[in-house]
């Protein structure tokens, strides 16, 4: 049998890791520019290094993918439109996006470029892989959560090329929804300035612990798998890493894929050898087996730095410019210019640093080490001073993430003269596009007022106590058994009162069972639905007398993504959870606000994964190291971390209502309801008064920014 033909596609988060990877084998490179991608923090390119590495990979029949795959704000949109522009004059191969609002833009204007679904989108099955081949996709890079055989399936019921990670750092949420960073500070995961809060130090009760930490993904073994599923492209994650850690990898799955028409067996040993010295985290396969082991993917043992553990800092001497740490003797010990990182006891700051000192402690003051023999007594490693940067101390722990010796020469991609290389984005306005009028029939839709939301059916006892106007209730499997299941007690609510949210992580192994009970729950008077996954829309395909309104998990932060998601079959927005006022209202025209809902309470779900943890957390709150307090709720379905403080702008209801904006949700599903809180609340809002002990997550200064903190321009003028 005639293996296909896939493709190996390696990052290229600098011009060194761009040389490692092309030098190395791999068919592709996906990169980023300086705005715009999910990784501002690498090093990424400059426009003139841009336009020389793709005359150079090109020639070399190699393909460059740019990263645009974040989400931008009203105010961005001629930025945007301009990159679009200068990127359609070059002509990548394709470029990956998350922001419908791109893909809208791509569409009307520069048609030639080749659209990519990034893992940000959260594409896992494949109704959500055929609306986007409908809307101009030609690949999807798939969630990493999915099983193969699920991947199976997606390849067997769709036409798209697939992506799939196989080698990298692991999100521990479902991919792209993670709110955590945002949350923490307003660095947002889908704006590139993700501050990995899911790999801090936390604690519950007197036990601390790296909870939701994980490991790195290695698939190398499942590889031939992987072809036989019809993968058409294998994707190394590592734009920040290091360019010896690309070449080790790129060379390792070239080793493997390429032997598949060959010694399969030998050539997976020797790329499993490659990779035993990557300097990474423990190893994870994650979901591909159709489970993952909460044990196998989290250790909270393991912070969330890489490389080799040499110990932790025994004693410090020098003073400013010249401090020197004495690290304990080991197996493995760094010599002068290899790269450590630190990271502060306390988990508050984490350094890289090449060694410009590393010398064995004396033998009198190594007692327990040093001696006769190869190192020391009885062959044992000295304990050994290395220099060290400003602001670590006794008791900070030290890794190895890179040795000299690993250095490798491989030949520049980037032209030495780029004289030639001018191009630059211009100062294009982005075209105006407005939200389409609503029909007459669709006006009335949704009542003006409140909204209440719950994930818990007892909670809707609590809400008729003070009856909103409609119930948003989440459609999980426990609220799916109770509606569809026979002689189940009458609910405070009708059918006609109730709009069900689909939950926005939609795999493959859910497909079936979404198809079978929607139109059941259809029959049974359940109309309205929040759909908050692309791949949503395809289950009301056809379907007469559905109303659907777009969630917050579209990320409709800008007018063109509205548009596009409107144009899917959506009546009506909810804002993003982490948007802000100034720019929802930029995005949403006067005459088209009172079709949209604005969540002014919440307890915002954090992060979600597709694991319980209980097995391995009993727990159901912990902490970080400045008091912020989170719960852990686990359950069959999967697990999601809340935050102790709700969100809420109850108090600026009225300024909202000033500005046009006519419909409130109330979200309760973060926390089980108490008739108490619920009361306090419903108080709160008739008297538009502000709750106590809460938070105003984004909505008043806005995402954070590399030139400013809040974003320039954003104040609180209105609430």
């Amino acid at each position: 049998m005639v293996t296909p033909k896939v493709e190996l596609l390696a990052p290229a988060g600098s011009p060194e890791a761009l040389d490692a990877a092309i030098g190395e084998g791999a068919d592709a490179v996906y990169l980023g520019l300086k705005n715009f991608n999910a990784r501002i923090r690498s090093a990424n390119f400059a426009y003139s290094q841009f336009e020389g590495l793709l005359r150079t990979v090109h020639r070399m029949n190699r393909r460059v993918y740019v990263t645009v795959n974040t989400v931008f704000e009203q105010r961005e949109a001629d930025r945007v439109y301009q990159l679009l522009k200068y990127l359609d004059g070059l002509g990548p191969d394709g470029i990956i996006v998350q922001d419908f609002g791109i893909v809208k833009m791509v569409r009307e204007h520069f048609p030639k470029l080749k659209l990519h679904a990034s893992t940000q989108m959260n594409i896992a099955s494949a109704r959500g892989a055929n609306i986007l081949s409908r809307n101009g996709f030609s690949r999807v890079v798939l969630a990493r959560e999915l099983s193969l055989e699920e991947i199976r399936e997606i390849r067997d019921t769709t036409n798209m090329a697939l992506e799939v990670f196989v080698h990298g750092a692991l999100c521990v949420s479902a991919s792209g929804l993670c709110l955590f960073s945002s949350y923490l500070g307003g660095k947002s995961a889908n704006r590139g300035m993700c501050t990995q809060a899911c790999r801090r130090l936390y604690q519950h009760e007197d036990e601390k612990g790296y909870y939701f930490s994980p490991g790195d993904l290695q698939l190398l073994e499942q590889v031939p798998s992987l072809v036989e599923a019809g993968v058409n492209s294998f994707k190394i994650e590592g734009r920040m890493k290091s360019a010896e850690y690309v070449g080790a990898v790129v060379s390792a799955y070239r080793r493997v894929i390429d032997g598949l028409e060959g010694d399969r067996e030998g050539s997976m040993q020797e790329g499993l050898a490659m990779l035993r010295n990557d300097f990474a985290r423990g190893k994870t396969q994650f979901y591909i087996s159709g489970g993952v082991e909460p044990e196998t993917l989290l250790n909270p043992a393991q912070d969330g730095g890489t490389g080799i553990a040499l110990g932790t800092i025994l004693r410090v001497r020098g003073g400013d410019g010249e401090r020197q740490g004495l690290i304990p003797s080991g197996p493995v010990m760094p010599g002068v210019g290899d790269s450590v990182r630190f990271h502060r006891a306390d988990d508050s700051d984490r350094k890289s640093h090449k060694l410009t000192l590393a010398e064995d402690e004396p033998a009198e003051r190594n007692p327990g080490g040093a001696g006769p023999g190869p190192g020391g007594r009885n062959g044992h490693t000295p304990n050994r001073w290395i220099s060290i940067p400003e602001g670590f101390d006794m008791g900070d722990s030290v890794y190895l993430i890179q040795t000299r010796a690993m250095s490798r020469r491989y030949p520049q991609v980037i032209p030495g003269n780029l004289d030639s290389c001018r191009r630059m984005p211009g100062r294009d306005r982005a075209p105006e596009i407005s939200l389409p009028a609503q029909k007459k029939k669709e006006t009335n839709a949704f009542p003006d007022g409140i909204y209440g939301m719950t994930s818990r059916i007892e909670d809707l006892f609590i809400i008729q106590s003070v009856r909103p106007l409609r119930v948003i209730l989440e459609y999980n499997r426990k609220v799916a058994a109770y509606l569809l299941g026979e002689n189940m007690p009458p609910l405070p609510f009708r059918s006609g009162e109730l709009i069900l949210s689909l939950d926005p992580y939609f795999p493959q192994g859910m497909d079936r069972a979404l198809t079978e009970e929607i139109p059941l729950l259809v029959e049974r008077g359940y109309r309205e639905f929040v759909v908050n996954n692309p791949g949503h829309f395809s289950l009301f395909r056809d379907m007469e007398g559905v109303r659907l309104i777009a969630g917050p998990s579209l990320y409709a932060f800008n007018r063109w993504s509205a548009a596009f998601i409107t144009a899917l079959g959506a009546e009506s927005l909810i804002s993003p959870l982490e948007n802000n006022r100034q720019n929802w209202e930029r995005t949403i025209e006067t005459g088209r606000r009172a079709q949209t809902f604005i969540t002014v309470f919440a307890y915002p779900a954090l992060f979600r994964i597709r694991a319980d943890l209980g097995s391995i957390y009993p727990f159901g709150s912990f902490q970080d190291g400045r008091d912020e307090r989170f719960r852990l709720i686990s359950e069959r379905d999967g697990s999601r971390v809340y935050p102790e403080k709700p969100f809420s702008i109850i108090d600026k209801i009225p300024f909202l209502q000033e500005a046009g904006f006519r419909r409130f949700i109330l979200d309760f599903s973060g926390h089980p309801l108490k008739k108490k809180d619920y009361k306090d609340i419903m108080d709160a809002v008739k008297n538009a008064a502000p709750l106590p002990n809460i938070v105003r997550f984004n909505w008043k200064d806005g995402f954070f920014t590399q030139d400013a903190s809040p974003a320039k321009g954003v104040t609180d003028n209105k609430g």
